[in-house]
């Protein structure tokens, strides 16, 4: 087991892991102090609790919206789709 420390907002968290999952631990990390002083002034500076609460519904806001978006290249492959079955029922009209 690995510990890593991660600086979030103005607070230190040591934090175990598994040996070789340092880096992702440290990634995401970073994740959270990025929307920290956003969540803060959200959370009217309260607590470092309500604070955090902010920087969760945050990034699942973002994990919503990623996941209502379609990947990358879907709509390039549904069309590649819909032309090979036009092709199809065009070769099968032709018989």
């Amino acid at each position: 087991m690995a510990d890593v420390t991660l600086t979030i907002g103005d607070r230190r968290h040591t934090v175990a892991c598994r040996d070789g999952e340092e880096g992702q631990l440290r990634k995401i990390g970073e994740m959270l102090d990025r929307h920290w002083s956003t969540a803060a002034r959200a959370s009217g500076g309260l607590n470092g609790e309500r604070t955090m609460l902010f920087v969760a519904l945050m990034l699942a806001d973002e994990l919503d919206e990623a996941k209502r978006r379609p990947p990358e290249g879907a709509g390039a492959l549904l069309l590649d789709e819909v032309a090979d079955r036009l092709e199809r029922l065009a070769a099968v009209l032709e018989n």
